[in-house]
């Protein structure tokens, strides 16, 4: 049974939406304020606006706020976004510097809690099962893809079998003799996965695997003749690494965004102005519970549509794209 169960869920992922959007202005409030009292950056960029914290009395107020782009985190390196001394951070990692030099990124032990609790909730609502073996195909190093991922297994009671930079080939045997349920990796890893299963002879149909959690990259169509359920995983290095949103295995209609964790916004990325509600637009993210890096209206540079919420209350992230 791969569905998780009502009673499974956090209560917050049931929320009614008005108790959900109190805690959000709650949560965004103290993550301005946190931000402009500790971020030179962010308290010189609302004095330029002209804006204060307390000017955000509702959470539509916040489009009248800057962004906060790669842009500003490269011109503060290499951790001079921190909102806390850096003594107090327990991990460093860093973006893949795609589009240009690494960034590092700071956590405080209260970061990597939240950051563990909400891998552990992806992972329950990609309907794997605590106690069943997890594969993790996902970029380690100073990324946070595998490590984060490696700890929300461990938190959801779910064993976790780091293959990060084995062959495809190497996989193969490990998959038949650990029979793991589920795997988390990137789409290229998957697919190198399952073409090494068919070119060591074996049956698509006894491939162990049941649920393939896509992360890292726009996720691709699988080979069909496995029956495995893709589901979509989304995570921003900069804000926290994976977890940030998870597809539902009994609603996979888009990844649910933890919203409780992370405002989102859709704006045109051209004009940076709020698009119409369902609209495709550029994916902007802030914190509200980060303690070492809050950051503020953080445009991505991933398109998407924000969409009311299905398997929860919490909206949904659709159509991602790279811009």
């Amino acid at each position: 049974m791969l569905t998780p169960s009502e009673d499974s869920l956090e209560p917050v992922e049931t929320w009614p939406k008005d108790r959900l959007r109190a805690l959000q202005l709650q949560r965004l409030r103290w993550s301005l304020r946190h931000a402009w009292e500790h971020v030179p950056h962010t308290s010189h960029a609302l004095e330029d606006a002209k804006l204060h914290p307390d000017d955000l009395e509702a959470l539509e107020d916040l489009t009248r706020f800057p962004f906060t782009t790669r842009r500003d985190l490269r011109a503060h390196p290499p951790l001079g976004m921190l909102a806390v001394p850096q003594a107090r951070l327990v991990r460093v990692h860093a973006t893949a510097g795609s589009t240009g030099r690494p960034l590092l990124v700071g956590h405080t032990a209260k970061d990597l809690e939240t950051w563990v609790a909400l891998m552990a909730r992806s992972l329950r609502a990609a309907g794997v099962q605590p106690g069943r073996t997890l594969l993790v195909a996902l970029p380690d190093g100073l990324s946070p893809w595998a490590a984060g991922a490696i700890a929300g297994a461990e938190r959801h009671g779910s064993p976790a079998i780091p293959a990060t930079g084995l062959p495809a080939a190497d996989l193969v045997p490990l998959v038949q003799a650990l029979e793991p349920q589920a795997a988390i990796a990137t789409p290229a890893a998957m697919q190198s996965l399952l073409a090494a299963w068919r070119a060591a002879g074996l049956p698509p149909q006894d491939c162990p695997l049941q649920v393939a959690i896509l992360a890292g990259a726009p996720p691709e169509p699988l080979d069909p003749a496995f029956a495995l359920r893709a589901l979509s995983h989304y995570g921003v290095a900069e804000l926290m690494g994976p977890g940030i949103a998870q597809e539902c295995v009994e609603a996979p209609d888009g990844p649910t965004l933890w919203e409780d964790h992370f405002l989102p916004e859709i704006v045109d990325p051209a004009t940076g102005r709020p698009v119409p509600e369902g609209a495709p637009g550029e994916l902007v993210l802030t914190t509200l519970t980060r303690e070492a890096m809050p950051l503020i209206r953080y445009r991505t540079g991933d398109t998407a549509r924000l969409l009311p919420g299905s398997a929860r209350t919490l909206r949904r992230i659709v159509d991602l794209k790279r811009l």
